[in-house]
């Protein structure tokens, strides 16, 4: 079940002591899925994002009385723009320096406006429903966010990653799951190695499920790597991850055993499956090519 966004709901309206042009925050899935301040909006049949967007900025704006600036990350086609909105719906795009400055101070503004928490505990309530897509969107706005924001090693950042990556995990997209688990695990052993041991647990977790042998294999030794790593540190304390641990050594074992040995001959009619490609988490960086999508003229605002 979506919420619907109305800047009238306290909870969805900027402090108004906040300063002029807090930056509110929208994010597209690859799916078209749309965020808005946390909130998935209820997109109404074949409405473009771009113009639910748009519309959404534009009430905040209208409520306000003033131009308000959004930070719009584009999963389908892996773009950020930053825009500047009016009351009477006019909008462009704009580039850093034309917005306020960025920057700790900035971030903290942003974030007490809108508290990543808050959206946190709006994610878990989704998941306790079994409302795993609505869930994971957010989780994933909240990521891109936060990492565009912090960086990618910000705690909250690598925190908003872990849930990301648990809610794949319950969906069943254990590839999704694993990328990002192994992401926080591995900044954690380069960062933290003492509270590392928890994350590769989780990504091991994920791996365990994967099908596919060549993403077994690319996944599974980067996971071998860092529980060597961490075994040879005394960093694992746990009997459940010693397990773990020599899991992952048996199964990569058990998959050159199998690569090595007498190749079946495949059935003429039948032609081998590509492997997979696997997800790249990798955070986009702003862009100001193609975003005409996101500049429109006066009195266009919908309904």
């Amino acid at each position: 079940m979506s919420h619907a966004l109305t800047p009238r709901d306290k909870g969805n309206l900027p402090a108004l002591s906040a300063p002029p042009l807090i930056r509110l925050d929208a994010y597209v899935a690859e799916d078209g899925s749309t965020v808005v301040n946390g909130h998935l909006l209820e997109m109404g049949g074949t409405r473009p994002a771009n113009e639910a967007i748009l519309d959404a900025v534009a009430m905040f704006a209208r409520t306000l009385g003033a131009p308000v600036a959004a930070t719009v990350i584009d999963r389908s086609v892996r773009q950020v723009a930053r825009l500047r909105v009016h009351p009477d719906g006019s909008s462009r795009t704009i580039a850093d320096e034309d917005d306020l400055p960025p920057g700790l101070e900035r971030t903290m503004a942003e974030e007490e406006a809108f508290p990543p928490l808050a959206r946190v505990e709006r994610i878990i309530e989704h998941a306790r429903r079994e409302e795993l897509h609505a869930a994971f969107v957010l989780a994933g706005a909240l990521r891109e966010h936060l990492t565009l924001r912090r960086g990618a090693e910000d705690e909250l950042s690598l925190e908003a990653r872990a849930i990301e990556a648990y809610i794949a995990y319950l969906r069943g997209d254990y590839l999704i799951s694993t990328v990002l688990a192994l992401t926080v695990a591995r900044i954690r052993c380069g960062r933290d190695p003492n509270r590392a041991a928890p994350e590769v647990a989780r990504a091991t977790a994920a791996w365990q499920r994967l099908q596919d042998e060549g993403q077994v294999a690319t996944r599974g030794k980067e996971l071998l790597h860092m529980w060597e790593r961490l075994t040879a540190g005394g960093l694992v304390h746990e009997e459940s991850h010693h397990a773990m641990a020599r899991a992952v050594r048996s199964r990569l074992a058990q998959s050159v055993r199998h690569a090595h040995g007498p190749a079946a001959t495949p059935a003429p009619s039948l032609a081998a499956a590509p492997s997979a490609v696997a997800p790249e988490d990798q955070p986009l960086k702003p862009t100001r090519r193609g975003l005409r999508r996101f500049t429109r003229r006066p009195n266009r605002v919908g309904d």
